[in-house]
Formats: C-alpha cells, sequence, structure tokens
C-alpha cells in the first residue's frame, strides 16, 4: 500500500512539472520576436548598415554639412560627466538647454560610457533611424500582404526626407522619427492609450514637438478618443508653452528664446500669406512630401499630425526651413508612410469609394510608391546610392592630410575651429567655435577651402593674433588647405 502510494505521489510531482515547463518554455518564446516579425527586423538591420555606412563615411571624410554634429557630441560628453550641457561650441558657457529644449539626448550617455566616441552616435542615430523602418514596415504588415509591407518599409527608407536627415549630421529628431512611427503605430491598432502614453516623450526631444503632441491629442479626440485626446492636447501645448517661455529663458545668457525672431511679424494676416509663399519653394516641398506616398495619404486623418511642423516651418522668415535639403522633413516620413497605410485600410473598408480608387489603393499605390523613393534616389542623388559606390570605402590625400593635422591636436586641449574639423575634435577636446573662446585657445585649426569672404588669410599667424590680441600663434601644419596654429607660449 506504501509503494503505490508512493509511486502515485511521484506521478503527481512529474505531472505537476509539465504545466511548470510549458509555462517556462512559453515565457522564454516571449523574449524572442514573433517568426512573422523576422522580415521586417531584417529590413530594418539592412537600413541600420545602410545609414551607418552613409553617417561614417561622411564622418570618416570630414564632410560635416554643420557644426550640429559638434553641439550634439558635446551636449552627450557633458550628460555622461553628469555635468550640465554646456556646450562650447554655442558660445562660451552656453547651456544647450537655451537655445532647443532636448534632455533626451541624455538617453545616449550610457553608449558615451562604453565608448566614447563621435562615431558611437552617429551609428546609434542610425540605429534610431532604421528602427522606425522596422515600425512602419511591421504596422503595414498588418493591413496589407507581407510583400506588399516589405516594399512599403523599403520605399520608407529610402524616402528623401529620412536620407536627407542620415546625410545631414546628428541631430535630436533622431529620437522623433521612431516615437512618431510607435504613436501612429498604436493609433492604427487603435491602442489609444499606448498611443497617447508614447506621445509623452517627444516634448522632450524639441520644444515645437509639443504642438505634434497636440495634434496627436486632436487626431484620437476625432477618433472619438475625447478625454484622452483633450488632455494629451492640453500637456502639448501646455509644454511647448512652458518650454519657450520659461525653461529656454531661463537657460539662455539673454533671458530669451533665440529662434522667436525666425518668426514673422505683422499679425495673423501676414502670417496666413506667408504659409505659401514664395508659393514656388513651398509647393514643391508639398508636392515632394505628398508624391512619396502617391498622394493617397490625404485620404487619412493621421495627416493631422503632420501640420504643426509643416506650419511652424512655412510661416519663418528662414528660407532654409522651407524646402527639401537639410533634415527638417525626416519627422514627417513616418507620418506619411502610416497615413498612407491607413489610407489603404479604409479604402478597402469602404465601399462607396470610388471604383478606380479602390483598385489603385489596392494593387498599383504600393508599386507606384517603391517606384518613386528608387528613382528619387537616382534623380536627387541621395545618399543611398553612395554605399554602391568604390569612393564611399577608399581615403582621399586631402581626407589623410586632415587625419594627420587633427592628430598634432592632444587630447584635452582648447581648441577653435570651422566647421570641418569640428566633428572629431569635439569628442576629445574643449571646443569652440572660431573666435568663440574667453581666453586665448591652445590650437586653432581652420579649413581654408570654403566660408571665407572674400577669402581665407594669407598670413595665418597675423589673423590668429588679430583674433586673440595678446597671443601669439605657430603653424604647425598647412597642407590642403587645411591648417593647424599652436599658441607660443
Amino acid at each position: 500500500m506504501r509503494r503505490v502510494s508512493q509511486d502515485a505521489t511521484a506521478a503527481d510531482r512529474a505531472t505537476a512539472r509539465i504545466p511548470a515547463q510549458r509555462g517556462a518554455g512559453r515565457s522564454r518564446h516571449r523574449l524572442l520576436p514573433k517568426r512573422t516579425t523576422w522580415p521586417y527586423l531584417l529590413l530594418g538591420l539592412v537600413f541600420c548598415v545602410g545609414y551607418s555606412v552613409v553617417s561614417l563615411s561622411r564622418y570618416l571624410h570630414d564632410g560635416s554639412m554643420s557644426w550640429d554634429t559638434a553641439i550634439f557630441v558635446e551636449e552627450v560628453r557633458q550628460y555622461a560627466d553628469f555635468h550640465a550641457p554646456i556646450v562650447h561650441v554655442k558660445g562660451a558657457d552656453a547651456n544647450i538647454l537655451g537655445d532647443h529644449f532636448s534632455p533626451i539626448m541624455a538617453l545616449l550617455a550610457p553608449l558615451w560610457w562604453l565608448l566614447p566616441s563621435t562615431a558611437t552616435l552617429l551609428l546609434a542615430q542610425s540605429a534610431l533611424f532604421a528602427s522606425s523602418v522596422t515600425v512602419v514596415s511591421a504596422t503595414a504588415g498588418r493591413f496589407v500582404s507581407r510583400a506588399k509591407a516589405l516594399c512599403l518599409g523599403t520605399a520608407y527608407g529610402l524616402s528623401w526626407g529620412l536620407q536627407r536627415a542620415v546625410d545631414f549630421d546628428l541631430h535630436e529628431i533622431a529620437f522623433a522619427v521612431p516615437i512618431l512611427a510607435v504613436v501612429l503605430r498604436n493609433v492604427l491598432l487603435r491602442r489609444f492609450h499606448r498611443a497617447a502614453f508614447w506621445a509623452l516623450p517627444l516634448t522632450m526631444v524639441k520644444e515645437d514637438l509639443g504642438v505634434t503632441v497636440a495634434a496627436i491629442g486632436l487626431l484620437l479626440f476625432l477618433l472619438r478618443e475625447r478625454v484622452l485626446g483633450a488632455m494629451l492636447a492640453v500637456f502639448g501645448l501646455g509644454m511647448t508653452a512652458l518650454t519657450v517661455w520659461g525653461v529656454i529663458p531661463h537657460f539662455n545668457s539673454s533671458g530669451r528664446y533665440g529662434y522667436r525672431d525666425k518668426l514673422p511679424s505683422g499679425g495673423w494676416t501676414h502670417l496666413l500669406t506667408g504659409l505659401l509663399s514664395p508659393a514656388d519653394v513651398k509647393l514643391t516641398t508639398l508636392g515632394m512630401l505628398l508624391g512619396v506616398t502617391g498622394f493617397l495619404a490625404l485620404r487619412s486623418p493621421l495627416l493631422l499630425v503632420a501640420l504643426p511642423t509643416l506650419g511652424w516651418r512655412f510661416v519663418s522668415s528662414d528660407p532654409d526651413y522651407w524646402g527639401t535639403a537639410w533634415h527638417y522633413n525626416a519627422v514627417l516620413m513616418p507620418v506619411l508612410f502610416l497615413a498612407l497605410v491607413d489610407a489603404v485600410r479604409r479604402l478597402r473598408d469602404r465601399e462607396d469609394a470610388p471604383g478606380w480608387l479602390r483598385a489603385y489603393a489596392d494593387r498599383a499605390v504600393v508599386p507606384a510608391v517603391t517606384a518613386v523613393a528608387l528613382a528619387l534616389c537616382a534623380t536627387l542623388s541621395l545618399p543611398a546610392a553612395s554605399v554602391l559606390r568604390p569612393s564611399t570605402y577608399t581615403s582621399t590625400p586631402r581626407g589623410d592630410a586632415i587625419s594627420r593635422a587633427l592628430a598634432l591636436v592632444p587630447d584635452g586641449a582648447v581648441v577653435e575651429s570651422n566647421i570641418t574639423g569640428m566633428s572629431r575634435l569635439a569628442a576629445r577636446t574643449d571646443l569652440y567655435w572660431l573666435g568663440g573662446a574667453t581666453a586665448g585657445p591652445q590650437y586653432l585649426v581652420l579649413d581654408l577651402s570654403y566660408g571665407w569672404s572674400p577669402s581665407p588669410p594669407a598670413d595665418l599667424p597675423a589673423y590668429a593674433a588679430q583674433l586673440h590680441p595678446g597671443h601669439s600663434y605657430r603653424v604647425l601644419t598647412d597642407q590642403m588647405q587645411f591648417a593647424v596654429l599652436e599658441q607660443v607660449s
């Protein structure tokens, strides 16, 4: 009798272990992406490699387009050292929070602890942009076939707005792109509370994105999530007001928001007329934006989310904001492509829609959008083509000369420079813009090939002494129109 009860007890224990083992297996599987997600993850990885090649080749070949990379490298360095984000490139003791409100850049500090290099942050930006490719394509896969979703993801990854941002420099909007993709994915999947939650960190990326958060709140309100939408809209507008009129002036040495001068004066009439003037530039931008979606994004209310960014850019008096260059259109790309996905879904579900429009959405728009993306890559000389060029991976005589010149500047030195050397120097020196140091810097790094009016100085030591009276400098190297000067003690 005892033997039978012992056997039964052992059997009971073995049986009890089976569900536990199955549950453990299920929990392990939950840590891995679903099998249906792998193609979209692979697509994102491909674009991550491509974006990294573009960013690193520009960095290694000293092709920086502005001083932005140096600014954000200095900001992340300060966060990594648990200091206030003082960025000397913007001016002596300039707190970057007094320029733009972008505390989200502090999330890159752990990467700086692991590998303190400008290249590390450029790779992180490539990963952020590429992650949005996975989100957009995987979201499309919930409403169209996998083949079409991968084509849409490819068209999105190759879109001119995203490529311009990759080709530009390091910038805070790299965070906004995947966040917006996640927000609108949750809107499409009718996970409205998740969408609202993911919209909140946009206010930490840049001050203008608070108005975009308000637009997301309006979208939720129109989708009958009225309380949630109203709360989100109030939060977004409140954060923009707080940062523009409170936080930024507090950290700014002049006590004001410096970009207010770029908004036109003259009242609402002048403001509204400025939206489409000059018409040729702004209508071209609108056509390029809507054209990447085959103009079908116009059928989706998600397009509301793009209006704040377009609005402040078009009413600005700065012509750099109006066109298709630089990085300003990157945040619009996930909005446009997910609006396209929404439009395809809506037209498929509406039997009263015109037959030709439903056929276009069902069969023609994805091939058209993919073809447009490929065609623009070829005609606009977008950086995607550079991945296939051998010159991308080979050095140049001038690039070698610049590398040798920068090697003469020791780590930790106080340096003034113009754009070309900044992206490399920011990671290892105390870097100022040319003429920005309050005392004479130890080194001057000068690219003499562009940016001088009417021409670069012929006598470099005399120019340096004029720039910093009471200090003398000698030329360490001057080759290929790139010079390094050292202060003579």
